[in-house]
């Protein structure tokens, strides 16, 4: 006698084959029934024996679809009995007219094993046709233009399937059931190349191949946008690349065909393999061989080179047999947002690129490369392996399950570099793909699309929206400017640094909270950036920070290091800084400086800040590393890059007035280090280490005090693997608890989820 059970299974489960494969493990247990997609989930409702269903549950559980990501599964056992035939696939439950759409929509995933096998099989018709995907891989997020999912709502909608492909959509055991972007070489994209070769039958992958060997520049339509390549062994291509795209010293990313190749230029641990080779196919931060050949334009200045794997069945066709790698850096100029349509490619990049390598297929919503890096912790930490430094393609849209309940639907509108935004319902934090820096029309544009896509996409009808306390970020303004929601929410930037890493581990109550970075707008009106709080959802307590230092010329201060250098070094000598015999000193322009020197006094343009970030501009500016920078955050990258990593000593900071942290004597050090030849390599070694030192010291006042043990560590200055690394050693040597970001960025691309749990938190304390 049978039983008659329903399964609910809640997460990333629909438009990832997950139908077809309930439909097969099913037959194989001999249940009847049937699956369906409902507004919240998978449903399954299926008759046979009581073991048979515990084992199809707990198969379910352990080996779920590739790119599925299950968050629940709840059953009603012993249910009246149907008398199911069967088992079948059944049409979406709808909602009205629509499924509601609280299901997530899968990312794009990078090309999987069984279509990697069909594109190289001269017996497959799909035999190297650069479209190929399934159920398992292929693009999502990118094409999908509304809801319920499916290829009417696709930029897949034009091509009319051939009957062969419908045969794979309709059937329940072919791994392209209901696939929306199926398609063949008779019914799908084409590719083509513009301009043409001329004097031959085209063929423009290979054609493009050449040209990129021949030292030319291709424009490649990919999936979320344009790629601007280069042969990245062609030191001449490369530097014409680097200076037609104004992208003076910023790395570029590369994509080579293998792990194998990869490894002749950098060292490669299991762990950054395993991410190299993952679905998501992220750019992966990896250490260069110092013996790598490879030209000094692709990553000026830096340890690490940015390397990828193909994750399209184009990209694999472009690379094929090839032991060189390629720049494939976004279609771009400067800091634009990359181009995803083809006409506004063909003018931004026309004055870049020699070819264009293009498709017929629309992206609707343009998607930059994602970033990650592997910290080398030297314990087992809570942390897991992997930290996303830009979190786009391959990640977004998937949610971010929360350990609390958003009280009500919120949107966060994020800070202004590396913008992201963040909707939220439920326990889901629908966080965006990576913006860019609010600091143009066309990406204030990408942001508000963007929104309205979200919106759309998840059925969310925000009643709250929180932003920075900044008055001047566009993202603020948008937020303040909108009409018809009932509640606005003011965050602090390093309260929300906090909120955002306690929310990414899943983590609760109060924590010892480091905000270090650029800077953020403070609740004194100051620019914050070198902070420690006890802090939770609702409050964060500013307990002690970096003393407020004036940054000569404000916005200027940040393009121009020296400027911060010259302003520490005034604050420890006074003007007898002008004495010492540096390089920094000797090349310092006088006249400059005097009209600096008269700003601080005066008050003039020199805002006051206690970041961090700035400290560690100052101190590449000292050792002459950088004077001026040509994007956000080098100097300090540079900084790192420089440091010994064998070195042991450090400074120290002190602390004054029992909260005030003073600079001061670690900038005294660093100068007598240098006047008696200490090498740059070790001072600025010692400095990251005085900085570790630094957050430890503090961190057991704080506990001595307060009884917290653990820490929470948030801000692009945590992007810094050595001083993370170093960080985390002492920390958890002394027996703190320590959480950084694995899913969201430490920097400001994580803000707009920490902006979205602290207005849920006032929210529900019924303080809003």
């Amino acid at each position: 006698m049978g039983t008659r059970t329903q399964i609910l299974v809640r997460g990333i489960v629909q438009g990832v084959g997950f139908r077809p494969y309930i439909y097969s493990l099913a037959s194989k247990r001999e249940l009847k029934g049937k699956v369906i997609n409902n507004e919240t989930g998978v449903l399954i409702d299926v008759e046979g024996d009581h073991a048979d269903i515990d084992h199809f549950i707990d198969e379910l559980r352990k080996n779920p679809p590739p790119l599925s990501q299950v968050e629940s599964i709840s059953r009603a056992d012993n249910l009246e009995s149907i008398n199911f035939t069967d088992f079948q696939i059944l049409p979406s439950e709808l909602n009205g007219d629509l499924l509601a759409p609280v299901a997530p929509i899968a990312s794009d995933t990078g090309t999987c094993r069984d279509c990697l096998a069909e594109l190289f099989d001269p017996a497959n018709r799909r035999y190297r046709y650069p479209f190929i995907n399934c159920t398992n891989c292929g693009p999502r997020f990118t094409i999908v233009e509304g809801v319920p999912y499916d290829r009417a709502r696709t930029t897949m909608s034009s091509f009319n399937m051939c009957g062969a492909c419908r045969a794979e959509y309709i059937d329940p055991a072919n791994r392209r059931f209901h696939a929306e972007p199926t398609c063949c070489p008779e019914c799908g994209p084409q590719v083509a190349l513009s301009p043409g070769v001329s004097g031959r039958l085209p063929c423009a992958i290979s054609d493009a191949r050449e040209l990129l060997q021949s030292g030319k520049i291709v424009a490649i339509k990919g999936l979320g946008g344009y790629h601007l390549a280069c042969d990245a062994l062609n030191e001449e291509a490369v530097k014409t690349l680097r200076r037609q795209k104004y992208r003076e010293d910023k790395p570029f990313a590369l994509m080579a065909n293998s792990v194998d190749v990869i490894k002749n230029y950098c060292r490669v641990s299991p762990a950054e393999e395993e991410i190299l080779l993952s679905p998501e196919r992220p750019i992966v931060l990896l250490e260069q061989k110092a013996a790598a050949v490879i030209p000094d334009a692709i990553a000026p200045g830096v340890r690490t080179l940015g390397f990828m794997l193909p994750y399209t069945p184009l990209h694999y066709l472009l690379l094929e047999n090839s032991d060189s790698p390629l720049v494939m850096t976004s279609g771009n100029i400067s800091d634009e947002p990359i181009a995803y349509e083809d006409s506004d490619a063909r003018q931004r990049l026309k004055n870049i690129a020699d070819y264009y390598l293009l498709h017929n297929r629309r992206i609707h919503i343009r998607t930059d490369d994602s970033v990650v890096r592997v910290p080398n912790f030297k314990s087992k930490i809570v942390n897991p392996k992997s930290q996303i430094v830009r979190r786009s393609r391959g990640y977004a849209p998937a949610p971010v399950k929360t350990s609390f309940r958003f009280q009500k639907q919120i949107l966060a509108c994020g800070a202004e570099l590396k913008n992201t935004f963040c909707l939220a319902r439920d326990r889901h934090a629908f966080i965006s793909h990576h913006i860019g820096d609010l600091e143009n029309l066309e990406t204030l544009c990408s942001f508000t699309d963007g929104i309205e896509h979200f919106k759309n996409l998840f059925h969310l009808k925000p009643e709250v929206v929180a932003y920075d306390l900044h008055p001047g970020y566009l993202s603020t303004k948008h937020a303040v400017a909108l009409e018809g929601l009932e509640t606005k929410i003011a965050v602090q930037h390093h309260h929300a640094h906090i909120a955002s890493c306690m929310a990414d581990n899943r983590i609760e109550g109060e924590v010892i909270g480091v905000a270090m970075d650029g800077l953020g707008f403070g609740t004194d009106s100051k620019l914050w950036g070198g902070e420690f709080f006890v802090a939770d959802f609702q409050d964060a307590e500013r307990v002690f920070h970096l003393d407020h230092i004036p940054m000569p010329g404000g916005a200027k201060a940040i393009r121009e290091p020296w400027r911060m250098a010259a302003s520490y070094l005034h604050r420890a000598y006074g003007d007898e800084f002008l004495d010492l015999d540096l390089p920094f000193v000797r090349a310092l322009d006088r006249a400059g400086w005097a009209a600096l020197r008269s700003m601080i006094s005066s008050g003039t343009n020199s805002p006051e800040t206690s970041s961090m970030g700035r400290l560690f501009d100052a101190l590449s500016a000292l050792l002459s590393l950088r004077h001026t920078v040509h994007y956000e955050g080098q100097a300090a990258i540079e900084l790192e890059a420089a440091a010994d990593r064998n070195a042991t000593k450090s400074y120290e900071f002190t602390i004054a007035h029992g909260s005030i942290i003073k600079a001061e004597p670690v900038i005294i050090s660093a100068v007598d280090d240098l006047l008696n030849g200490v090498s740059v390599a070790e001072v600025s070694a010692r400095f990251h280490l005085s900085v570790a030192g630094l957050i430890a010291r503090v961190a057991r006042q704080i506990r001595d005090e307060r009884k917290l043990e653990r820490i929470a560590l948030s801000g692009g200055v945590f992007q810094n693997m050595f001083l993370l690394e170093r960080t985390v050693a002492l920390l958890e040597s002394d027996g703190f608890k320590v959480f950084t970001h694995s899913r969201v960025p430490a920097n400001d691309g994580g803000i707009s989820l920490g902006q979205a749990a602290i207005a849920n938190a006032q929210i529900a304390a019924g303080r809003i």
